[in-house]
């Protein structure tokens, strides 16, 4: 029981880090790239770095929505499947 239990979480975390990078990895590169633009342009705006930050983000998780939520049918259909 104890190593089933375990078993699942470590899934759970596992699809939890899946899912996350891609919206994660697409808002530091976002960053960095304004970063860049404010360092060569010297202009110190925080609005700046957030709001394409925000904003590439959100295209990211309306483009990734749907994998996202067939994922964790998937995982759940599983769960579900394994306990009974």
């Amino acid at each position: 029981m104890n190593e089933m239990l375990v078993d699942a979480l470590s899934s759970a975390f596992t699809l939890v880090l899946v899912i996350a990078s891609p919206i994660l990895l697409i808002g530091l590169g976002v960053s960095l790239i304004t970063s860049l633009l404010q360092a060569m342009t010297q202009v110190q705006e925080q609005t700046l770095s957030l709001v394409p930050r925000l904003m590439a983000m959100l295209v990211a998780l309306l483009f990734f929505m749907s994998w996202m939520l067939s994922a964790v049918i998937t995982f759940a259909t599983e769960m579900f499947s394994t306990a009974t």
